[in-house]
């Protein structure tokens, strides 16, 4: 097997050097992103590995002239990648897990950061501004929190925040046993409803596009705490802000936004950085905005890397990969 990385970061390259090695395969890399200029790259390649970057047709297209097979993204989610032309061209699409205290981890850093107001402190701080007024936050174990998706990460999340004692709510299509020994599945209604704070863990997917919008904000208690670190596309940002603005959402912490793709994980400094709302978000005291960081821990990078290879290998060969997406 011979593969392309792109998008390879310094932290990444001796894992693939390792696990390539147990494979006697080769692997060819760049720091870059894949775009049309550098797809000769993988000549001689059957499979690339990318991350969060867009991967559409005409990539696509390109990579399959050269004979690639396969393309996997270091990534749980995959809808940065045409995988439906990827298929209708013969080309596989994986992607891969990790951990899932990583995120969950996160997720309750976030929560907690939110609800005691740290942005605000830390910010103070900055200048030697010690005053209280405005920074009072609350004590989450007297909370009601909702988890929205109980898979591996959401069945996580639920975990820790049973230590803090606070009564937990729960929406799944999928209900678990094992998420009902420390919190209740109810129906979206009564989350929205019920819940003084909200956590999603949800994939992207037509079901959860926007599923944060007027009509469901509209239904939430007023100052509900909002936390996501799962896909930008879950929340309609137009009636978000709006939320923020009215009070109606007290606030928020977002690790992703929607159309972060081109954005992310790039250094900006010297660059305008086009990403709708992103600024504004960012300048209100109540909203700490993270860039997709979540998923990364040491463990959860040589995790996507081992499955990245691991997947690309399986499919060469012809056999199945539980992370094929098309």
């Amino acid at each position: 097997m011979k593969l392309a990385v792109y998008s390879c970061r310094d932290e990444e390259l001796p894992v693939f050097e390792e696990e390539c090695a147990k494979r006697g395969a080769e692997f060819v890399y760049t720091q870059h992103m894949p775009t049309l200029d550098n797809v000769p790259l993988a000549s001689g390649c059957g499979a690339v590995s990318v991350i969060t970057t867009p991967v559409e047709a005409p990539l696509i297209d390109a990579f399959q002239k050269l004979g690639v097979r396969v393309i996997s993204t270091r990534t749980v989610g995959y809808e940065h990648v045409d995988f439906a032309h990827a298929a209708s061209v013969g080309v596989a699409v994986c992607n891969v897990g990790y951990t899932p205290h990583t995120v969950a981890e996160y997720t309750v850093m976030c929560m907690l950061m939110a609800i005691r107001k740290v942005k605000i402190i830390l910010t103070r701080y900055q200048v030697n501004d010690f005053s209280l007024p405005g920074s009072m936050g609350r004590e989450v174990s007297r909370m009601t929190v909702g988890v929205v998706g109980t898979g591996r990460i959401g069945e996580t999340v639920v975990r820790l925040l049973s230590g803090f004692g606070c009564r937990i709510l729960a929406y799944d299509l999928h209900e678990k046993d094992s998420v009902k020994a420390y919190a209740a599945y109810v129906p979206l209604e009564d989350i929205w409803r019920e819940c003084d704070a909200v956590t999603f863990h949800t994939p992207a997917t037509p079901e959860t596009h926007h599923l944060v919008n007027a009509s469901t904000l509209a239904q939430m208690k007023d100052g509900v705490v909002l936390v996501n670190t799962a896909r930008g596309s879950i929340i309609e940002m137009e009636a978000f802000v709006a939320a923020l603005e009215s009070g109606k959402v007290g606030a928020a912490a977002l690790d992703v936004l929607e159309g972060e793709g081109p954005v992310y994980y790039r250094d900006f400094r010297s660059e305008v950085v086009k990403l709708p709302y992103r600024a504004y978000l960012n300048s209100m005291p109540n909203v700490l905005m993270l860039p997709h960081t979540a998923f990364y821990t040491y463990e959860a990078m040589r995790d996507m890397v081992t499955l990245s290879v691991d997947s690309c290998a399986a499919l060469l060969r012809g056999e199945s990969t539980p992370w094929r997406v098309n």
